[in-house]
Order: structure tokens, then C-alpha cells, then sequence
């Protein structure tokens, strides 16, 4: 029986096309699917200082026509709530099956996935990081520089002490310009590193996946301040920037809107069905990759292999905070780049945590309101005085500290359990506290009552429930993903990942799916099965 593709993937997400470069250079026809959706609002015309000022249609997307703002007003992420990105989660547990129970469960089915609403952190796994791999570390950092000089980042700062954090300077264009109150926190930071380093703290500048030069079509980031709703000019990366470059190979197939609800194999081709709009219909491949997102590639594999016990997975816990830099009250806004700019580690004894600050610039202020201890009307007033003077942080925790369980239900829907371990509490109270005494000594205040730590599975960094090993058994995978009890099935997102540290695991994830991509081209390159 021959094979409509040689290689299908599931998803487009980043993930999935850095799968298919790999498969499409080596000659072999490549079927992608996805849920199909796509961003159907329009970006602010304007920077987001300007368009809160003088755009008269701002409602439209601040709010959302269908009030959307509003009707999600207790979503867990700001991400969530801006309307431009409701194509990016809507939809998507009932699409996949996903019943969860105390766990905040959340995935796309769009274009790009979880790309097209992502902070853009990046950074390459330590050799200590990576002691769990079933595969030498080289074999990574090949890939590692494949997906760098793809996508394009930024963030490359001499004497900066998070340098070796990262490991991805090599490849960087120079930092996104920092705002003022942010300049001088590092400044102090700078002064004062020898004993903050001995406290276990340490700062640097953020590494992204934006542009600060220009790069093809997409153009550098010029401070519009209007990261949260999106990028015109497009120096944020998407997936969906690849996904563009791979439609213009004549090997690569794209059918969007086709929902898949089975994987299988037989001795002779791997195969995929689900439906879109118009049908129903089975279509087949030498090899299906999975790269789905960790929670609907875990339910397709594990209904595969007619799985019956439960698999863990790992999330990494959150929290955030606001600090205010007394000495710039008053401050004049202006435009400001969004996304992280100053990124610290926390050492925690044997837990490292990592995260960023963020300027107050093009986040809404009712995101800031709600956790005030006071009522709306006179937290609205302190905070108009307040804001321009303050930065927003969080903190992420490695995901080893959430116990989350996947299992398959009666009707083969995922079910996802999930709490935090009794150790995690403790140290967030403890990271607080030394969070607090380090800002201060940079003259910032963690303001009372604002670290405000996360739900489970509210970071949306979701990994590790079908990892890599050695000598997998069912519910795992081998070092080239192959799903273990099957032949033609790999995995190649956030699933195969052992492990899951505080650090952006994205540029990780899709390193590996250029890693196993690679192996598959050679594979059915030199045997054609």
C-alpha cells in the first residue's frame, strides 16, 4: 500500500514547522494540518499611547465588539482577555477533548498556535539541563543554531550577567531599547551585583525572539508599545512567519480547519482521520509527527497505544508582582517596548527561578486594578499617579514543583488533574521575600500584597508527559521521538521534552523538532520506510 505523504505533522505551531524544514530539504512531501484559525481583528493603527489617546474605534479593540474583554474578565492571562487573540484558545478544549480538574488547561488550534500569543523568551538549556536528554548535547546545539538564525532575536549585551543563562548571543541582534526606570534598576544592579550575586540573585537583559534590525519582510521593533495585541510591523516571531516560507515549497502541503481524532498504523503506513467543515476522511503517510501542543499530542498518543494508566506532565508554577521605583514618580510616558526587558534568576537551593519585568506601557490598567486592596474607583485613582513609576514582574518555578496527572476517560476525552507539590508554597514565600529585600536595594518596592502566585497551569508551559528516553516504555518516546509501541508515530513538541526547567522552553522544543526532523529526512531519504 503506498502513502498519500511521506511525512504528516500535526500543527503549525513552532513545533511543528521546525519539524518540516528539515523533512521538506531532504525532497520528501510533507502534509501539515491544523485547526485552521486565524486572526480576524485589526492591530491598532496607531503606537499605544497615540490610539488610547485619539483612535475614536479603540473600543474595538480594547474591548471587542462582542465585548470580549469583558466576558473574559477572569481569564487567567492578559493574553486572554485582549480580543485580537481570541482566535488563538477559543475552541480548543472542546476540539480536543481536554476535561480538566483543578488545572488550568490551555491550548490552540490556530494558525502558529501558542506563537501568536507568546512573551518571545528564549534560551538554550545548560549541560546540567540537559543530564536527563537520552542524547548528547551537540546534537541540540546544531539544531539550536538552525532555529536562531531562522527566526531572528535580540538581546545581545557585553559584561551582562545573564549571558551564560541564556547561551544564545552568538546568534543575537543588540537589545530592544530600555525604557528609562528599567535603565536605572540595571544600572543599580550593576553597582550593587556582588552582593546580590551572593543573595543568589543575578540580572541581565531579556533575550527574545524580536527584531531590533530588520530581517526579510519583517521589520524592527520600533517601541509602538502594542506587544500585548500584536506586532504590524512583525518583529515579534510567529510560527506562523515559517508556516508563510514552507507554503512556498512545492513538496508542502497545508490543509488547515482538519481536526484530527485518531492516529494509527498498520505494517505498512502510518495514517491520521479526522474531519473540517465538508467531511470526514482518512489520509496516510510513511511517518505522522505529533506537534499538536503537549495536551492534545498526549491525548492522540495515548489513544493510540490504548493506554490505560495515567502519565504525569510538568508545569511550570507562576507568579507576578508589581515594584514602584519611587524616584520616577512623575515620569512621563511614552512608547515603550512590551514584552521583557530586564530578566533575573533566582537561585532557591536546589530550584532555580526565572523571570522578567515589564514596562506598565500598553497593559490596561483594569489588569492592575483587580489586585489592588482597595475598591475600583480609588484604586483607578492611585494607580493614574502610580503606574508610570512602576514595572511588572513574574517569576516562573521549574515544573517538577506541579503534580499533574493525563489520563484517558471512558469516551477517549484527556482528563488533566492538577496541584502543586507541598514543597512549592514555601519556596514561592521564600522568593518573595528575597525578591523583595533585592529590589529594594535598587531602590524599588515590591508593593504589599501584589506577588500574587499563579493556578496550576496557568503558565501554559506545559511538557514532559511522553519524554525521551533511553529504553522508553509505553507513555514515553526514544531519542527520535518515535513513540514507544508504535513504529511511524513520533512526537516532537512539548510532550517529548524530560524535562522543564523555570527557563522559556520554546527555542528548546523547537530545536528538537529540527533535531528529529533531521533523523526522519535521513531515515526516508536512505530506506523510503
Amino acid at each position: 500500500m503506498s502513502a498519500d505523504f511521506d511525512v504528516i505533522i500535526l500543527g503549525s505551531g513552532p513545533a511543528g514547522v521546525s519539524a518540516a524544514f528539515p523533512l521538506l530539504q531532504a525532497g520528501l512531501r510533507v502534509l501539515m494540518v491544523d485547526g485552521g484559525q486565524h486572526v480576524q481583528n485589526v492591530l491598532p493603527q496607531d503606537a499605544y499611547l497615540a490610539a488610547r489617546a485619539g483612535d475614536a474605534h479603540q473600543a474595538d479593540w480594547m474591548l471587542g465588539r462582542d465585548f470580549h474583554a469583558l466576558r473574559n474578565a477572569d481569564a487567567l492571562s492578559p493574553k486572554m482577555r485582549v480580543p485580537i487573540h481570541s482566535y488563538v484558545f477559543e475552541g480548543f478544549a472542546a476540539g480536543n477533548r481536554i476535561q480538566a480538574e483543578n488545572f488550568i488547561a490551555v491550548g490552540s488550534m490556530a494558525q502558529g498556535g501558542l506563537s501568536n500569543a507568546w512573551g518571545c523568551g528564549v534560551a538554550r538549556l545548560s549541560d546540567e539541563e540537559m543530564h536527563a536528554f537520552p542524547f548528547p548535547r551537540e546534537e541540540l546545539d546544531v539544531s539550536y543554531a538552525t532555529v536562531l538564525r531562522r527566526i531572528g532575536i535580540s538581546g545581545a549585551e557585553t559584561d551582562d550577567d545573564m549571558t551564560d543563562y541564556f547561551g544564545v548571543d552568538e546568534w543575537a541582534q543588540p537589545a530592544v531599547e530600555m525604557d528609562g526606570l528599567q535603565s536605572r534598576l540595571l544600572r543599580r544592579y550593576r553597582s550593587a551585583r556582588k552582593s546580590l550575586l551572593a543573595s543568589g540573585l543575578r540580572m541581565g537583559r531579556s533575550r527574545v525572539a524580536v527584531l531590533t534590525r530588520d530581517m526579510g519582510s519583517r521589520q524592527a521593533c520600533n517601541l509602538s508599545g502594542t506587544c500585548l495585541w500584536g506586532c504590524r510591523r512583525r518583529a515579534l516571531y510567529s510560527a506562523v512567519e515559517d508556516l508563510a516560507l514552507l507554503k512556498t515549497h512545492p513538496d508542502f502541503h497545508y490543509r488547515p480547519g482538519f481536526v484530527v481524532d485518531e492516529v494509527g498504523e498498520d505494517d505498512a503506513v502510518a495514517s491520521i482521520s479526522g474531519s473540517d467543515r465538508s467531511s470526514r476522511s482518512r489520509i496516510t503517510a510513511k511517518r505522522v509527527v505529533l506537534a499538536a501542543g503537549t495536551l492534545a499530542t498526549t491525548r492522540l498518543a495515548l489513544k493510540a497505544i490504548r493506554h490505560e494508566q495515567p502519565v504525569s506532565m510538568q508545569s511550570c508554577p507562576t507568579a507576578a508582582f508589581l515594584l514602584w521605583a519611587p524616584e520616577s514618580l512623575g515620569r512621563r510616558r511614552g512608547n515603550e517596548y512590551g514584552l521583557g526587558q530586564i530578566a533575573f534568576a533566582l537561585s532557591l537551593g536546589d530550584a532555580t527561578g526565572f523571570g522578567s519585568l515589564f514596562s506598565t506601557t500598553g497593559i490596561p490598567m483594569t489588569e492592575f486594578v483587580r489586585y489592588m486592596p482597595l475598591c475600583k474607583r480609588y484604586g483607578v485613582d492611585v494607580l493614574a499617579s502610580l503606574l508610570s513609576s512602576c514595572a511588572v514582574g513574574n517569576l516562573f518555578l521549574p515544573g517538577r514543583l506541579t503534580r499533574a496527572s493525563l489520563s484517558l476517560g471512558t469516551g477517549d476525552e484527556l482528563r488533566v488533574e492538577g496541584e502543586y507539590r507541598e514543597e512549592l508554597m514555601p519556596l514561592m514565600e521564600e522568593a518573595r521575600r528575597r525578591l523583595r529585600n533585592g529590589f529594594l536595594r535598587l531602590g524599588a518596592v515590591l508593593l504589599p500584597m501584589s506577588f500574587t502566585v499563579g493556578r496550576p497551569g496557568g503558565d501554559i508551559h506545559y511538557a514532559c508527559s511522553l519524554p525521551m528516553k533511553e529504553r522508553p516504555v509505553p507513555g514515553e518516546t526514544s531519542a527520535d521521538g518515535r513513540l514507544a509501541g508504535l513504529r511511524r508515530v513520533h512526537v516532537v513538541d512539548g510532550a517529548a521534552l524530560p524535562v522543564l526547567p523555570a527557563k522559556s522552553h520554546t527555542l528548546t522544543l523547537m530545536a528538537n523538532a529540527d533535531r528529529i526532523g533531521g533523523m526522519l529526512a535521513t531515515r526516508l531519504r536512505l530506506s523510503g520506510a
